[in-house]
């Protein structure tokens, strides 16, 4: 700014300058033409008209030899004398002799002028600096009072305080970060909060399994006459339920790994292509256990810039949990088509249904003839967060199985 200013302040002093001085050229120029065109004689009316010209005109005329040693076309220069500043016009009178026509003016008025101009112009940089200063001062303080605001917020918050900002105590200008804030904020909300549920739920589903291994080795302790065949009986239970704890803990590192798909880059594809692939895998599987897999894509195409690991993510869990509950010779249908900015794919099958009003995403949820350890649809619930989508169950209206319905936002996840 400060540059601008001194730039253009430069450009108006050289224009006043220089609109000075054509003024007063043209003025001589003027006067010599007069001079010319009224006397014949020159030479002889300027003696005698000399002190008229100097009332009138406000200039001294003269016919004298240049000084210079050559003779040159009509030419100007300023000479400072006494105090006082003169433009002298030379004007070609007689070629011969090397005689000019000299008109000299008095030019220290505008001289004055031009000088309280630069002062003046100096004077108003000087100020207009003061002004930007300020302005940038306050404008400054302005900015950086909401920034103090989101750091303060910031550095209070930890795992036990996260609380959303107020947006009314911020400038209209910096709500949209604000509103980006609380997003963020609401996301690790949500992660650590089922990171403890993950945490609550590892420590019961584990307890359980340890708590029969415990009671039955202290009942076979106690029984004093065990035969061999009761003793590897309740071997072979601990051994059974150690089996089930390390699906539980395999469950969990498959879990632990799926989690760090989130920090996978985007990639630009074809969401349709996608689901194109992944339906023609699941048919062979679908086939393999007597069942189908019938599939209805639209949009013909659909580029994104997408996480592809966690969208593989949610469509293997959700399409293998149809396929698993729905009987033998039944179909699961899959769906997809554009709402909006919104994505929309569905997964219906025909199996016995969900009980609602269950949390079904919350970890270790589970019906009661799954054979799995119950993370599934909470890693489900973790991908589709991390994509800012929605996942929903519910059971379909003939009663007949279940939809899985995922929103996938396509402003979001655009190309």
């Amino acid at each position: 700014m400060a540059v601008l200013l001194s730039f253009f302040s430069i450009i108006l002093y050289t224009y006043i300058n220089i609109n000075v001085e054509t003024s007063l050229r043209s003025s001589l120029i003027k006067q010599a033409n007069y001079l010319f065109a009224k006397y014949d004689n020159l030479e002889e009316a300027l003696k005698k008209q000399q002190t008229l010209l100097r009332r009138t005109l406000k200039i001294n005329a003269r016919i004298a030899q240049a000084p210079e040693a050559a003779y040159r076309p009509r030419h100007f220069q300023q000479i400072v004398r006494d105090g006082h500043t003169y433009l002298q016009a030379f004007f070609p009178y007689n070629f011969r002799r090397q005689r000019y026509l000299i008109l000299t003016a008095d030019i220290t008025q505008q001289k004055r002028m031009q000088h309280q101009v630069f002062r003046a112009i100096v004077l108003l940089n000087v100020l207009a600096m003061g002004l930007i200063i300020l302005y940038a001062f306050f404008l400054s303080k302005m900015l950086l009072s909401p920034i103090r605001f989101f750091s303060q917020k910031l550095e209070r918050m930890n795992e036990n305080i996260l609380e959303p900002l107020d947006l009314e105590k911020i400038p209209l200008e910096f709500r949209p970060l604000g509103r980006s804030i609380n997003q963020l904020v609401a996301r690790i909300k949500s992660f650590l909060l089922y990171k403890k549920e993950l945490f609550v739920g590892t420590a019961h589903e584990l307890k359980t399994p340890l708590a029969v291994i415990k009671t039955r080795s202290q009942v076979a302790l106690i029984k004093k006459r065990k035969t061999p065949e009761e003793l590897e009986g309740v071997i072979r239970e601990n051994i059974a339920t150690v089996d089930d704890m390390n699906r539980i803990v395999g469950s969990i590192l498959e879990f632990g790994r799926a989690e760090g798909a989130q920090f996978e880059p985007p990639v630009e594809l074809d969401l349709i292509e996608l689901l194109r692939k992944k339906a023609a895998e699941f048919s062979l599987l679908a086939e393999a256990s007597g069942k189908r897999l019938r599939s209805r894509l639209t949009p013909e195409r659909l580029p994104a810039r997408i996480q592809p690991l966690l969208l593989t993510q949610i469509l293997q869990n959700l399409i293998q949990n149809a396929l698993r509950f729905t009987p033998e010779g039944g179909t699961v249908r899959l769906f997809s088509y554009r709402k909006g900015e919104n994505l929309v794919i569905k997964i219906r099958d025909e199996g016995p249904g969900i009980e609602e009003g269950v949390d079904l995403f919350a970890p270790f949820k589970r019906s009661a003839d799954s054979p799995g350890a119950g993370l599934g649809l909470f890693l489900v619930k973790s991908a589709a967060d991390a994509l800012e989508a929605e996942v929903t169950l519910r059971n379909r209206r003939d009663g007949r199985g279940t939809v899985a319905t995922f929103i996938l936002p396509l402003r979001k996840n655009s190309s």
